[in-house]
């Protein structure tokens, strides 16, 4: 099943962890220490465990620990944008919709991150990476799309165990976008 076919198909909770997913991973664009990125994000998916409970006050204290932060550039305006646009309480369609943007935020960060070209001729367009045409594809950007398909699968199923399992492997991708992030810094001085 392609991306945006489970992102038509999942729930409130599974949109929001979804959504949560691609603002965790990418926030090392905002230039914060590791620690503090391990942290920031952390009461919001614990709000998610209990059922919503404390999500607007949850988002609030992140949105300013994060506010000013950073980096600056296009893939840093993505991330902030995903971040000014969480919902503070929504219907499913109102998650939906954050959840999508999310997810197109960040395949486009991990495109313009990513060292290794697309190969000519390949479907490039981040829409259709998420139709399911991956043909071509660099590998920073294929190991994304395989993230967030495998966290709404995760999440499809239900209960913390899944929420658990979506958390560490956002946090993995946070840690690879990291090395990226780092990796060209040391390129640049």
């Amino acid at each position: 099943m392609s991306l945006v076919e489970l992102i038509a198909q999942a729930d409130e909770r599974s949109l929001a962890a979804s959504g949560l997913a691609c603002l965790d991973r990418c926030l090392p664009l905002l230039g914060g220490d590791a620690a503090a990125d391990d942290e920031v994000l952390r009461p919001l998916w614990a709000s998610l465990a209990e059922d919503g409970a404390g999500w607007r006050e949850r988002l609030a204290v992140a949105r300013g620990a994060l506010d000013g932060a950073g980096a600056d550039g296009e893939a840093a305006e993505l991330v902030r944008r995903m971040l000014g646009a969480t919902p503070d309480t929504a219907g499913a369609e109102g998650w939906r919709s954050w959840a999508d943007a999310c997810s197109v935020a960040a395949l486009q960060v991990h495109r313009m991150l990513d060292t290794v070209p697309e190969r000519a001729g390949s479907a490039a367009s981040v829409s259709a990476r998420r139709e399911g045409r991956t043909d071509g594809m660099s590998p920073l950007v294929a190991a994304e799309l395989r993230r967030q398909t495998r966290i709404l699968e995760l999440l499809t199923g239900g209960g913390a165990g899944g929420l658990r399992q979506a958390l560490d492997l956002s946090t993995e991708g946070r840690r690879v976008l990291r090395a990226v992030v780092s990796r060209r810094a040391r390129g640049r001085v």
